[in-house]
C-alpha cells in the first residue's frame, strides 16, 4: 500500500485550545482549513507533496467540512482549478513543484491573473531551489512581476507560516490578485509548534452548494477588448490595494538593533540562516535578537515603496539579502530610493553570490565584508574578529582535507533503487546499441533520468516532464537511425499524450517510445495515477513473473484509442525480450511511431506493501520463502561485464578466493530484493553462467527439515576428509 498518513490527518482536526506539532508543510496544509478553503488541487513534487497526499488520504475529514480535493494531471489543470474563484467568494488552494511546476502553469496563471480573483486564490509552490534541489535554478518572482499576482516567502516558523497562508487568502481578496505562496525546502521541513484554531467549514462547499450561477460578466473574462481595462486595474486599483493591506496588518516585520545607522533587508524564507549568520558575528543571540536592524519582507511582491525608503532613509549603508538571480528586489529597492533622492548606499550581490543557495556560511563572508567596511574598529570587532577566524579556518579545513587526497575521491552519481523494473530496460538497451550503433536518446523527467548517469549515460537533452517525444521532433528528419523517446506513466498522463503521441501521429513520425509503466508516478514520491493497479491486483503480484500489464490497460487503451498502430507491452526483468523487442522497433519496415510499454511495478512501493506482509507471516510462524541471487566463485571469470551491464548498488566485487587468480570477483551482497537481472542479464548477453539462484526459507515445513538434514548428511559423507 502507499505511504500512509494516518497521523498526520489525525493533526489536522486539532481545534482552538491545541497545540499542533510538525513539519512546516503540514502546518500549511492544517492553515487551509483554518482559512475556511473551499476547494484544495495540485499536482505532486517534493517540497511540497505532503500537502496534497495528506488530503487525499484525508477525504472522509473533507467531506466532513464540505472540502473538494482534487489530485490534478499537471499543473496547468491544477491553476485552471482557481477559475472558480473569479465569479464566486470561493477560497480556492492549490499547490505544486516550482519553477518547473510554474512554467507548466503559466498559461492559467496569466489568464487567471488579467480578470483577478473575487474569492481568496492561494498558490503554494515547493521553491526548490539551491544545491538541494532536483529542478533547474530559477525562481519564482518573475511570475509575480509579469502577470501581477502577490508573492509571499514568509519567515520559517510555524505560527508566522501559518498566519501568512491566512493573510494570503485575505490579501487576494483585498486586492482581487491570486497570491502566490512560496516555500523553501527548508520551510517545508523545518519543526515546531503553533497554537491551532478551528478549521472553518466554507459557506459554500460541497455541503452547501450554490444553486445558480454567477451573473454573466464579460469584465470577468481574460479576453479582448477587456483585458486591457484589466491591465489598468492591476496598476490603478490592485497593487496599490496590495500594499494598503501588506502596510495594514504588518504582513513585513521590522526587527530593531542598536546600530540604528545600518540595515538589512532580508526575503523572509532565509531569515532563520540570516541571524544564525549574525550570531556567528557576534551580531545576534540565540533568540534572534539582533544589534543591525532587519526589514523582514515576507512579502516580497508588490514591494511597499514608502516602507522600504522610510528603513533606507538617514542610514550609512542598507544590505540586501536576496537569494538567486536576477536581483529583482534589489533592483527595485534601488529604484525606489533614486525616486525619492536618497542617497543611502546599498549592497547586495557585490558582496553576496549573484546564484546559489545561501547557506549560512555563503551569508557569513557577505556579512563580514560589509560590516568590517561599516562597522571598524567598534565594539562587534572581537565578534567580527572570530567570525573571520572561523570562516577561515573552515577553508583551512576545506584545503587540508583536499590535499590528503591523492587523488579526487571518485563519482558517486545517484542511481536506481535496488531492484527497480527501469535497469533492466537501460541494460537491454545497451546491449541493442553494440549490434545497431548508438541511437539519440530524448531523456525526460522521472526516475529513467537516472539512466542518464553511469554505467548507461545514456540521454541527449531534458526538456520537461513528457515532453521527450516532441523533444525529438527536430532530430529525428536529420538522424539515419531512428531516434529514441522515453517517459514514465506519470510524464505520459502528464503532458506525453497530447504534446508527443498526438503530434508524432498527427506529423507521422518515424520514431520509437519508451514508456516505463511502473504504476505510479514515481519520483514524486509513489502516487497513485490513472494506471495505477488496483489492490486485488497488487497483491497478487508478488512473483516478478506475474504482470500488472493486463491488469490496468489504461495507457494501452489510449494509445490505441488515439491511433498508435505498432504497440508493444513487455515486462522489463525479462531482459532478452526487452532486447528482442527494442531491436525490432529500431529495424522494423514499419514507418511510424512504434510504442513499447515496458511494465513493471515500481520495486520501491512493492517493497513497502510486502515487507509487512511478511513480517506478518513470520510472527505467526508461516512458511516464507525469499529469492536470493548469488554468484559462484569457481565459475566467475571476473571480467566484470555483468556488473558494467547492471549497475545494481547489491552487485559488487570481493576478493578472489583462489589464491593462483588475481582478478577479484563478483559478488552479491546483503540488499538483494531478488528481482533476478543480474541472471536475465547474463543470459540475455551471453556471459559465463556464474550466477544461481537460491530461495530462503523461512519457518520450513517438518519434511523439509528432515530433507535438509539428509542432504547435509550424504554431501558430508562425499566430500573427502
Amino acid at each position: 500500500m502507499e505511504v500512509s498518513f494516518s497521523k498526520e490527518i489525525e493533526l489536522l482536526r486539532l481545534g482552538r485550545g491545541e497545540t499542533f506539532h510538525g513539519e512546516g508543510i503540514l502546518a500549511i496544509t492544517k492553515a487551509l482549513l483554518q482559512s475556511g478553503v473551499s476547494y484544495v488541487g495540485g499536482y505532486q513534487g517534493a517540497p511540497v507533496s505532503h500537502l496534497l497526499d495528506v488530503m487525499v488520504q484525508a477525504k472522509g475529514y473533507m467531506d466532513e467540512l464540505g472540502v473538494h480535493v482534487e489530485a490534478c494531471s499537471n499543473e496547468a489543470s491544477a491553476a485552471a482549478m482557481l477559475g472558480a474563484s473569479i465569479h464566486y467568494p470561493l477560497r480556492g488552494a492549490v499547490t505544486w513543484k516550482s519553477i518547473v511546476g510554474t512554467n507548466v502553469a503559466s498559461d492559467a496563471l496569466s489568464n487567471l491573473a488579467s480578470p483577478g480573483v473575487l474569492g481568496g486564490a492561494l498558490i503554494v509552490v515547493g521553491e526548490d531551489y539551491g544545491e538541494g534541489a532536483s529542478v533547474i535554478q530559477e525562481r519564482t518572482h518573475a511570475y509575480a512581476l509579469k502577470s501581477g499576482m502577490c508573492l509571499l516567502d514568509p519567515r520559517p516558523e510555524l505560527s508566522r507560516m501559518v498566519d501568512m497562508v491566512e493573510h494570503g487568502f485575505r490579501l487576494s481578496e483585498a486586492s482581487n490578485m491570486p497570491t502566490i505562496l512560496e516555500l523553501r525546502i527548508r520551510a517545508c521541513h523545518v519543526r515546531g509548534s503553533f497554537e491551532a484554531r478551528d478549521n472553518v467549514a466554507p459557506a459554500v462547499s460541497t455541503r452547501a452548494l450554490m444553486q445558480d450561477p454567477a451573473k454573466f460578466d464579460y469584465m470577468r473574462l481574460a479576453h479582448p477588448p477587456v483585458t486591457f481595462r484589466q491591465e489598468k486595474l492591476k496598476t490603478e486599483q490592485r497593487i496599490p490595494a496590495a500594499r494598503r493591506y501588506i502596510v495594514e496588518h504588518q504582513l513585513n516585520e521590522l526587527l530593531p538593533g542598536r546600530h540604528e545607522d545600518l540595515g538589512i533587508i532580508v526575503q523572509g524564507g532565509i531569515t532563520n540562516a540570516l541571524i544564525r549568520s549574525l550570531q556567528q558575528l557576534g551580531l545576534a543571540d540565540a533568540f534572534g535578537q539582533t544589534d543591525i536592524p532587519v526589514l523582514v519582507l515576507n512579502v516580497t511582491y508588490p514591494v511597499v515603496p514608502e516602507q522600504v525608503t522610510a528603513f533606507c532613509a538617514g542610514k550609512r549603508a542598507v544590505l540586501m539579502v536576496e537569494e538567486g538571480q536576477p536581483e529583482y528586489l534589489e533592483q527595485e529597492v534601488a529604484l525606489h530610493l533614486r525616486r525619492q533622492d536618497i542617497q543611502t548606499p546599498l549592497h547586495g550581490k557585490d558582496l553576496l553570490p549573484s546564484g546559489g543557495e545561501y547557506s549560512v556560511e555563503v551569508l557569513s563572508r557577505g556579512l563580514l565584508a560589509f560590516c568590517q567596511k561599516y562597522l571598524p574598529g567598534q565594539t562587534d570587532a572581537l565578534g567580527l574578529q572570530k567570525a573571520e577566524q572561523w570562516l577561515a579556518g573552515n577553508q583551512q579545513r576545506r584545503d587540508a582535507a583536499a590535499a590528503s587526497l591523492t587523488q579526487p575521491l571518485p563519482a558517486r552519481p545517484p542511481s536506481f533503487c535496488v531492484g527497480c523494473p527501469e535497469r533492466p530496460v537501460f541494460s537491454a538497451l545497451k546491449m541493442v546499441q553494440q549490434d545497431i550503433g548508438q541511437v539519440h536518446v530524448a531523456a525526460d523527467i522521472g526516475c529513467h533520468a537516472f539512466g542518464t548517469f553511469e554505467p548507461f549515460s545514456m540521454g541527449h537533452s531534458i526538456l520537461g516532464y513528457g515532453m521527450s517525444l516532441a523533444s525529438r521532433a527536430g532530430v529525428s528528419p536529420m538522424m539515419q537511425r531512428r531516434t529514441l523517446a522515453i517517459m514514465g506513466d506519470g510524464g505520459f498522463w502528464h503532458n506525453g499524450l497530447l504534446t508527443g503521441v498526438q503530434s508524432a501521429l498527427f506529423n507521422g513520425d518515424d520514431a520509437v517510445l519508451l514508456i516505463f509503466k511502473n504504476g505510479y508516478t514515481s519520483a514524486t514520491g509513489t502516487q497513485e495515477i490513472i494506471s495505477t493497479p488496483g489492490d486485488t491486483a497488487k497483491n497478487a503480484s508478488e512473483d516478478k513473473g506475474s504482470s500488472l500489464a493486463h491488469t490496468n490497460q489504461t495507457i494501452e487503451s489510449a494509445l490505441t484509442g488515439l491511433g498508435v498502430k505498432w504497440l508493444r507491452t513487455v515486462h522489463t526483468y525479462r531482459v532478452a525480450e526487452m532486447k528482442k523487442t527494442l531491436t525490432e522497433a529500431f529495424t522494423s519496415d514499419f514507418n511510424g511511431l512504434k510504442v513499447i510499454v515496458a511494465e513493471g511495478e515500481c520495486q520501491l512501493e512493492r517493497q513497502r506493501r510486502i515487507k509487512p506482509w511478511i513480517a506478518g507471516l513470520l510472527r505467526r510462524g508461516e512458511r516464507v520463502v525469499r529469492v536470493k541471487y548469488g554468484v559462484d566463485e569457481d565459475v566467475c571469470n571476473g571480467d566484470h561485464a555483468c556488473i558494467r551491464l547492471s549497475g545494481c548498488p547489491t552487485l559488487t566485487l570481493k576478493d578472489n578466493p583462489d589464491p593462483l587468480k588475481v582478478d577479484p570477483v563478483a559478488t552479491v551482497i546483503d540488499g538483494c530484493v531478488g528481482c533476478g537481472l543480474c541472471g536475465e542479464n547474463a543470459h540475455a548477453a551471453t556471459l559465463c553462467p556464474s550466477f544461481y539462484r537460491a530461495e530462503v526459507v523461512q519457518n520450513p515445513r517438518w519434511y523439509e527439515r528432515l530433507w535438509h538434514s539428509i542432504s547435509r548428511a550424504v554431501v558430508r559423507t562425499l566430500q573427502p576428509a
